[in-house]
């Protein structure tokens, strides 16, 4: 005996509940202890079962539909169970479960339809982002994102099946608009690079016909015109676009180098002018502005002239030099003459000298023979210095100020 069941004599086991008992099984094997034991675990079994559906509702670990399926099916058993312990009770807390997965049931219902609610706005963002990449032409990053979308629509929730599939439809449009512009983008870029390829082609036929020319000044200019016109052109294939610029530079390298190791040897032999000039102009400095000092500055002049050209690092410095040297020796007669009373003679002949400087002025700038108008312009500066006056537009008897540029200082030209 026990509190919920016995066995009786001829061994049949009974279970105790509120209707009276009922038999549930024989035990014949051994004492009636053990036939009630046997049937109490068969009890227990049926209350852990209860208990983890208790459990299962309150973690929230399963749908509340499946809790009350499993829990109604408990409970058909429960009247008929094989089984001795308070089923009474564990039938009551079967009705106190169900009741439970009744509310939850349908909290899940509306929690399962705000979640649609959301997974379908949500889907409605993904199907407004693909709209937008279709027309991106951030080919990489757009293709790249537009693949994901299709990761990101499987995490979510199902929603309204025919909302559902019309957002697809539009993300699918959305990808194939994008592939076939991409596709006819990439088409379109390498049939460029072809046309680039063949126009740097042509660049470097050009540059290496280029590359042998002794005509530096009009070479060099016309290799800076085929460098914009190769930054013009685009860029080729990847696969030939460096070997392209390899060829095209070593062809100018080619003409570059030959034009500095001819400079180098024209600045050598210009080397020698220049310690003429230098040597020069170290005696104007030395000049005492006196009353010879005139003729020796033009006899100095027309020696500068008469040197040749100089080294191109160094003719702005020699330039420089002789100019400051030249007005210092003016200057000093210039302010000599100023202090002395000018006679008419020398009154006459500077006017004069300045009428041929101004005639001598115009023929130069029409390009007309000047020698005539030179060579008198030399015998009335001379007389005028003579007479001790000064000549007009500042050519005194120290000598005239040369007009720049210095045709015979400048270093050779490129050409």
């Amino acid at each position: 005996m026990s509190e919920w069941g016995r066995v009786d004599d001829e061994g049949t086991v009974f279970v105790k509940t509120a209707d009276g008992e009922r038999a549930v099984g024989s035990w014949k094997a051994g004492a009636p202890e053990e036939g009630l034991a046997h049937f109490s675990r068969r009890f227990e079994q049926l209350a852990t079962e209860v208990i983890l559906l208790e459990q299962r509702l309150k973690s929230g670990a399963g749908e509340p539909t499946q809790v009350a399926q499993s829990a109604e099916r408990l409970k058909g058993t429960l009247p008929t169970a094989a089984a001795v312990g308070n089923l009474d009770a564990l039938i009551r807390r079967v009705d106190v479960l169900l009741e439970k997965t009744a509310v939850a049931v349908e909290e899940h219902k509306l929690v399962r339809a705000e979640a649609k609610v959301k997974a379908l706005e949500a889907k409605v963002v993904l199907a407004d982002e693909a709209d937008v990449l279709g027309g991106s032409s951030d080919w990489k990053t757009a293709g790249e994102r537009l693949r994901t979308l299709g990761d990101d629509w499987k995490k979510l929730p199902h929603g309204e099946r025919k909302a559902e599939d019309e957002l697809w439809q539009r993300i699918t449009a959305a990808r194939k608009r994008f592939t076939e512009r991409r596709t006819t983008h990439f088409a379109a870029l390498a049939t460029q690079r072809e046309v680039s390829q063949t126009r740097k082609e042509e660049l470097i036929k050009e540059a290496i016909k280029l590359s042998t020319s002794s005509e530096f000044k009009a070479t060099a200019d016309r290799y800076k015109q085929l460098m914009t016109d190769w930054k013009t052109a685009g860029r080729a294939p990847r696969e030939v676009e460096d070997e392209l610029w390899g060829r095209f530079k070593a062809a100018q390298d080619v003409f570059f180098q030959a034009r500095n190791a001819t400079f180098a040897v024209q600045d050598e032999e210009l080397r020698g002018n220049q310690a003429v000039k230098e040597a020069i102009v170290a005696e104007v400095e030395a000049l005492d502005p006196s009353e010879a000092g005139g003729k020796r500055l033009r006899a100095l002049q027309d020696k500068w002239e008469a040197a040749g050209k100089v080294p191109r690092d160094v003719m702005r410095s020699l330039e420089d030099r002789m100019e400051k040297a030249e007005e210092r020796v003016r200057g000093a007669a210039t302010a000599r003459i100023t202090k002395a009373p000018e006679s008419p003679f020398a009154a006459q002949l500077r006017e004069r000298v300045a009428e041929i400087e101004a005639k001598l002025a115009k023929a130069q700038a029409a390009g007309r023979d000047t020698a005539d108008l030179e060579a008198q312009l030399s015998v009335q500066r001379e007389w005028l210095s003579q007479a001790g006056g000064s000549a007009a537009g500042g050519s005194a008897a120290t000598g005239a100020k040369r007009d720049k540029p210095r045709t015979t200082a400048w270093v050779r030209s490129d050409s």
